[in-house]
């Protein structure tokens, strides 16, 4: 495991910054959200790709997704496009390439492929509110429940409060 405390440090973020609060859902590609964290895959991809040329591996996976990210500048594929450029030019073979399978997926159908696939929905979470019961109004459990609903499953999470009718 990697720590990273930089990001809480540096803040500008209610995912980062206890005293930005996080706010209930809204209609997502609006504008940024306050739920941005600045520059934040910046931050994994370069641990990732560290790594994966210390171990000699020549791709990196993120499950990046543009249709239902909340409109995050790091989320769209031109950001990856830009980030294989810098990891060719700053790595020691340039053969490493980050990939993103999912950037193009919608979220209902990405739950419908974990289906396929026996992901482990009941070990994964989205809210940025809670750790012990997901929040239900946020925008990521509300883009969470939608894509559950709309893939005819019913979400394994605990949510304090669902949205029934987004």
């Amino acid at each position: 495991m990697v720590r990273n405390e930089a990001l809480r440090a540096i803040g500008g973020s209610a995912l980062t910054d206890e005293r930005i609060p996080v706010p209930g859902s809204r209609a997502v590609g609006e504008q940024i959200p306050v739920t941005y964290v600045p520059f934040r895959n910046a931050h994994f991809l370069a641990v990732a790709v560290s790594w994966a040329e210390v171990l000699g591996a020549e791709k990196v996976y993120i499950g990046a997704v543009e249709p239902d990210s909340s409109g995050y500048p790091d989320c769209r594929p031109s950001y990856y496009r830009a980030f294989n450029e810098v990891v060719k030019a700053g790595t020691r073979e340039g053969r490493i390439e980050i990939v993103t399978p999912l950037i193009h997926m919608r979220k209902a159908q990405i739950v419908t492929l974990g289906l396929e696939l026996g992901a482990p929905f009941d070990l994964t979470w989205s809210c940025y509110s809670r750790e012990d019961r997901a929040c239900g109004v946020c925008d990521s459990c509300v883009l969470r429940q939608r894509a559950f609903r709309e893939a005819g499953i019913a979400d394994p999470v605990p949510y304090v409060e669902a949205i029934v009718h987004r």
